[in-house]
């Protein structure tokens, strides 16, 4: 930031130059001279002056000439242009205000119109520097809103919206993204029936349904906190206690799927109605898994890798209709509210030893479960 204006002279006399810098000098103004117009190109953009006063008449190129250049480039259209002519020389000064100049002064010129023409088209020139300045400004909040936005549309593509929204506010994606091992718990459910149906009904008829699903499920997830790893076509997975986390990922996860079943029963009569024969199962598992952002650039996902994803997807696959599979570690956890109904080892693939399952059958006090049951003997 300057702090006196800076003003370029330009003509081929050096006595004109000398007055000029003299009376502008004296007005508290730094001055800088060119004898002709390559010169006042050079020194233009060397210096970045803030006004110009410009002779029209020079040896090889002319003031004009001067004008239609500097005027045709962007970067110094902005500074103000005074022409510098004799009187016999009308149509060079309509010439040169048509190519852009601002004003101009006829030879010989008196010492209170220079600096009245000097100091007018130097507020004029504050001004839109002021403008200009605000824009950008505005330009690069406006960019950072945009970067917020799209930084705020990544996240929430795997990540709940509250939680997306405090990484946001508080600027800790770098360290809640980076890969990390924590014990979590994991749920996993999908329809039974589903891929017999697919099958044999229309791509629409599945698509349909799929929305449907996914539509009713995303956000109860969203509302528990849940985090929605993935979903590959009836299958949803999702895990609690990550990236925020939770003193209660079991109760979270039982609960959450305790609500889920009781939803897909509903949903479930209007797609028999329909004739359509879909069933709902769940597992669940707890243990330690590593997590943070995989992908590559341009698709990113948040995910959890480790066995006790494998084992929720393994119980889930088990599952009966109505059936919540999970281990005896998570129904201890839930013993107070849930009731839990031991079901015995399971072989489960992938899984080396097996597994003494537990079938959460609902809430003590609620009477889900037995209409699950009372459905499927129906």
């Amino acid at each position: 930031m300057r702090e006196r204006p800076l003003i370029l002279a330009v003509d081929d006399y050096p006595e004109n130059l000398d007055i000029v810098e003299m009376r502008l000098s004296a007005q508290g103004y730094d001055v800088v001279t060119a004898a002709n117009g390559r010169e006042a190109l050079t020194t233009c953009y060397e210096r970045m002056p803030d006004l110009i006063l410009l002779d029209v008449m020079m040896p090889e190129m002319s003031g004009i000439e001067v004008v239609q250049h500097l005027k045709a480039d962007e970067a110094v259209r902005a500074i103000p242009i005074v022409l510098l002519t004799a009187r016999s020389e009308v149509d060079d000064v309509v010439a040169g205000l048509d190519a852009g100049a601002d004003d101009y002064l006829t030879k010989p010129f008196d010492h209170a119109t220079l600096v009245a023409r000097v100091r007018s088209l130097l507020r004029i020139k504050a001004l839109y520097d002021e403008v200009e300045s605000l824009n950008r400004d505005l330009e690069a909040r406006v960019r950072q809103q945009v970067d917020e936005l799209e930084r705020a549309r990544s996240l929430k593509r795997f990540l709940p919206p509250q939680v997306a929204d405090l990484i946001i506010a508080d600027g800790n994606d770098a360290r809640i993204l980076q890969h990390h091992r924590r014990e979590i718990v994991v749920l996993f459910c999908d329809l039974r029936g589903f891929t017999g149906f697919a099958e044999i009904a229309e791509p629409e008829e599945v698509m349909d349904l799929l929305n449907a699903y996914h539509g009713l499920l995303g956000p109860m997830i969203h509302a528990a906190g849940g985090t929605l790893e993935r979903f590959v076509g009836d299958g949803l997975m999702v895990f609690f206690n990550d990236p925020m986390p939770c003193p209660d990922p079991a109760e979270k996860a039982v609960r959450q799927a305790l609500s889920m079943r009781e939803e897909v029963v509903k949903l479930m009569q209007t797609w028999s109605l329909r004739g359509y024969s879909i069933g709902f199962g769940v597992g669940i598992a707890q243990g330690y898994a590593t997590l943070g952002r995989i992908g590559f650039e341009g698709r990113f996902d948040y995910a959890a890798i480790g066995t006790v994803t494998n084992l929720a997807a393994r119980l889930c696959a088990e599952a009966l209709d109505g059936q919540i599979l999970t281990i005896q570690r998570v129904a201890a956890a839930v013993e107070d509210f849930a009731r839990a109904v031991p079901i015995g080892d399971l072989n489960l693939k992938g899984i080396s030893r097996p597994v003494a399952a537990v079938n959460i059958e609902g809430l003590k006090a609620d009477t889900t479960g037995d209409t699950m049951r009372r459905l499927r003997a129906g």
